[in-house]
């Protein structure tokens, strides 16, 4: 890191956004199997959100991977380093007092607890998107189980790598008892009871 560069407050602060928005800016991080249901979760509640005039703004997996990381692969650094660089995109859309939901499988807990300390408390809200390999497997709309199977992808989360669950996520959404719907109401009746939105 070089010694030569220095940090410029911004003259429009958090709070300043956050008032003249009228909620808080925090990430929603959706984790989950592939296929679980995160991205069609976090859209959702995206256009709930819009609807209701809240900022926010989802980072799809797929999509960051396009553009930012599209330098990085599916190994275990990789990953890692996949997740770092959205905690910290993640904690800029904070400051622009928004609400940022992220849907990246995000595999390992030691990953999901870096991006958690990124940001101050209560900026950080886990949202496990339940739902068992089998059902995940069965959905598969990318062909990527199918693929994995035959050894056509190596480190698939679930198949080949593992997927450690949050041990005490903010919010637990069972997408394989709940339709996406239902998972949406259940986010808004939370996030509206805690204040959050």
């Amino acid at each position: 890191m070089s010694s030569n560069i220095v940090w410029h407050e911004a003259s429009v602060t958090k709070e300043d956004r956050r008032s003249k928005n009228r909620h808080h800016s925090f990430i929603l991080w959706f984790t989950g199997l592939s296929a679980s249901g995160k991205s069609s979760v976090a859209n959702a509640f995206a256009q709930r959100l819009f609807e209701r005039g809240n900022q926010a703004f989802v980072l799809d997996g797929d999509n960051v991977r396009h553009g930012l990381n599209k330098d990085l692969g599916f190994d275990e650094a990789g990953r890692k380093e996949n997740i770092r660089r959205i905690g910290e995109v993640s904690k800029l859309f904070i400051e622009g007092g928004q609400i940022v939901l992220t849907a990246f499988i995000s595999p390992y807990r030691e990953d999901r607890q870096v991006v958690r300390e990124l940001v101050e408390d209560g900026e950080f809200l886990e949202v496990f998107v339940k739902c068992s390999v089998e059902t995940c497997e069965k959905r598969d709309p990318k062909g990527l189980y199918k693929k994995a199977r035959n050894a056509e992808i190596a480190n698939f989360t679930g198949i080949s790598a593992p997927y450690e669950e949050p041990e005490n996520p903010e919010v637990i959404l069972d997408t394989e008892q709940y339709s996406i719907e239902e998972c949406v109401e259940q986010l808004t009746d939370i996030l509206t009871a805690k204040g959050y939105i």
